[in-house]
């Protein structure tokens, strides 16, 4: 029988998706964004869900879904590591009528379509949209995460795009510019997301021993993140289809 590695679960997620949402953070990630805030997660711990183990304690929250058009987020981490435990999860789910999103980078070990069959919402991590600017900052490989998006795109899946914005990387009009020509032709876009740079995880980094890439950087200015966004929602605008 197939086993997870759950790290966590919120039981009152309100970011991750539309409406109250359960949101389980799966451990193991290939990545190692330099502004990660969860660190605690690259490692993959021991198996300690089965897929009925974990439906069951999710249940337990379907009245707030339904007042709220809520559901389950799959987390991490990046869930896509543990795709077979991930797949029989969200059969389950389904046979429960729960919506299902899964917030991801992307980077994963395959069977992308049997996960997105039993997915209602894509959470799509964007990096970075250049393949040196990709491996500078999370010292993985561009190539999976189209491969990725290229699937959920011939599945016609739902998309909510996620930037975060790096002061010094993603802080100006250029970058803007050529995010905008990156994600101008991805189909089936319900929002997209600009996070402003933080440092609320860096305190683990020290509690792991680990180096934290970004201490000496300052944290975006939140007013200077919307005005970005505003900017590349202007694009949108006045684009000739």
């Amino acid at each position: 029988m197939v086993k997870g590695r759950v790290d966590s679960i919120e039981s009152f997620g309100l970011v991750d998706g539309p409406g109250i949402r359960t949101v389980v953070f799966l451990s193991g990630c290939k990545l190692r964004c330099k502004y990660c805030h969860n660190p605690e997660m690259w490692k993959m711990e021991e198996e300690n869900y089965t897929p009925k183990q974990l439906v069951e304690k999710i249940i337990r929250f379907k009245p707030y879904f339904k007042k709220n058009r809520g559901g389950v987020t799959f987390s991490g981490g990046e869930p896509l590591l543990q795709a077979d435990f991930l797949i029989e999860v969200c059969k389950l789910l389904k046979e429960e009528k729960i919506h299902i999103a899964l917030d991801t980078a992307g980077v994963g070990v395959g069977k992308y379509e049997e996960v997105l069959e039993n997915v209602d919402l894509v959470i799509l991590d964007i990096k970075h949209i250049t393949e040196e600017g990709y491996k500078d900052l999370t010292g993985g490989d561009m190539a999976e995460s189209l491969k990725f998006l290229e699937v959920a795109q011939k599945m016609k899946k739902k998309l909510w795009l996620r930037q975060v914005i790096v002061p010094g990387i993603m802080d100006n009009k250029e970058y803007i510019d050529q995010l905008y020509e990156f994600i101008k032709d991805i189909k089936y876009v319900e929002k997209i997301e600009f996070l402003p740079y933080h440092k609320l995880g860096s305190e683990k980094y020290e509690a792991l021993g680990i180096d934290y890439p970004y201490k000496d950087k300052k944290e975006m200015d939140k007013k200077k993140s919307d005005e970005l966004f505003q900017y590349l929602m202007s694009k949108f605008d006045n684009r000739e289809d």
